[in-house]
């Protein structure tokens, strides 16, 4: 109760500082309103000149904050609100700005994004699927291009596009819900070299995270995709890097073809008991083989003892196929389709195609489902979010639930917390949350409520 307390004060404090700022970006707006479109453009030059002559970016925030209000009203009609700005003030400062559902992030994260783009170091916004990449980009890219500034969308497949007001294309795509929609796109193709030199990238959290990977196994600096990290703005941050923050990236090569062995050990693997002949750890997503499993394995391969040299290879294939059996579920883990597993993304629920489990499980799936067993892979290099993100200069976040998260934020990533006022003062009142030992006394305390 006392932190909390302590918190809301500092919370107090910092946006009575941010609100200083925001008078100064205010004071600069009715005559930033009578330049014409060209003289902005070319003020907001000469504030990148000054930038990467050595000036700090705190020095021309108030003006690129005015010149970034000003392209929106121009362009979209939308004006950033005194909150928006201290949400990009927020951001900028390389921290997590919590900002209620309808606040507006996506338009916030435009001020903090313009402005360390006058580094020339390449600015990285992050979401969480493909569609919000290229709908973010096209959306908001308007206002950037309005600044003079380049765009790019990085997507998957390895496909990437820079923003061209000139190249217009309406295409057929499902949104957020699922549902298909016609929209309007101004994104040519390009190669992913020129979309990371880009002044300003959107992509997936993923997307990025492979292209470090890849980066990391080219042989020639030439054939490099991205630049040094500098500064990322994640949307849905709580979600990036709290619940996928140990999700790995990997990135696997073929090996030997070992079809042959995968449908020996899949048969063994039917033969097993669950508690008998193993055990299974949901929480580590592991087996162990007990001693009366060994015996049993070591019995229906022929061998006498499958921890010798010769035979210890089958240990791993054996623990895999029961790993496919016993952990993995068919229209949950992955899907079947047209002779093919494919994976399902276990935080958004979209399958993956192209992508494949590594060390052997994808085969041990394949097996197990008596589809084409394709060649195995190994992995060649591997990064978890929470490691790739600690290599930008400057992190910022946005999400409407970043609060509950805060002590693990600043633990992990060293990353505070700034709750950004609504607009205008909230109607609805929210309650604690009640937490309940037993199921039976959450219901219970249901039946009372409705009883009242």
């Amino acid at each position: 109760m006392a932190f909390t307390f302590l918190q809301s004060l500092f919370d107090k404090g910092q946006i009575n500082k941010y609100k200083s700022r925001v008078a100064e970006v205010n004071a600069l707006e009715e005559k930033v309103a009578l330049a014409t479109d060209d003289e902005i453009r070319a003020e907001v030059l000469l504030l990148k000149e000054r930038v990467q002559g050595g000036e700090s970016l705190d020095a021309v925030l108030p003006q690129m904050f005015a010149f970034v209000r000003e392209a929106s009203k121009r362009v979209s009609g939308k004006r950033h609100y005194d909150v928006q700005l201290i949400g990009g003030m927020v951001l900028h400062e390389g921290k997590i700005a919590e900002m209620r559902t309808g606040e507006g992030k996506t338009l916030v994260a435009t001020l903090a994004v313009s402005l360390n783009a006058l580094a020339g170091k390449g600015v990285h916004v992050v979401t969480v699927n493909d569609y919000l990449a290229r709908r973010d980009a096209t959306w908001m890219g308007q206002i950037y291009d309005f600044l003079g500034l380049t765009i790019s969308v990085i997507n998957g497949q390895d496909t990437s596009f820079m923003y061209d007001p000139k190249h217009e294309e309406f295409d057929e795509e499902r949104d957020e819900e699922g549902s298909f929609k016609v929209v309007r796109q101004f994104l040519r193709p390009c190669t992913r070299k020129e979309a990371y030199q880009a002044d300003i990238t959107y992509g997936t959290n993923s997307e990025f995270g492979f292209d470090y990977l890849r980066d990391n196994l080219v042989q020639q600096k030439e054939q490099l995709s991205q630049r040094t990290p500098f500064f990322a703005v994640v949307d849905e941050v709580d979600s990036i890097l709290i619940d996928e923050s140990r999700t790995p990236l990997i990135i696997s090569q073929a090996v030997a073809d070992s079809e042959g062995l995968y449908k020996t050990v899949t048969d063994v693997a039917k033969a097993l008991e669950k508690e008998v002949d193993y055990t299974v750890d949901e929480k580590q997503r592991a087996i162990s083989l007990t001693d009366d499993g060994i015996t049993k394995v070591e019995k229906l391969l022929g061998i006498t003892d499958m921890y010798t040299q010769e035979s210890v290879k089958y240990v791993h294939y054996v623990e895999t196929a029961i790993r496919a059996r016993a952990l993995f579920t068919k229209d949950k883990d992955y899907v079947v389709q047209n002779g093919e597993v494919i994976i399902v993304d276990p935080f958004t629920g979209r399958m993956q195609p192209g992508r494949r489990w590594s060390e052997g499980l994808h085969q041990a799936i394949e097996a197990k489902e008596g589809v084409k067993i394709e060649q195995e892979t190994r992995s060649v290099a591997s990064i978890t979010y929470q490691n790739y993100f600690k290599f930008y200069e400057k992190l910022g976040g946005m999400t409407g639930t970043a609060k509950t998260s805060e002590e693990e934020f600043m633990k992990v990533y060293s990353l505070p917390v700034i709750t950004v006022p609504t607009n205008k003062d909230s109607k609805r009142i929210d309650n604690n949350d009640l937490i309940f030992m037993t199921e039976e006394g959450k219901f219970e305390a249901i039946a009372v409520k409705i009883g009242r």
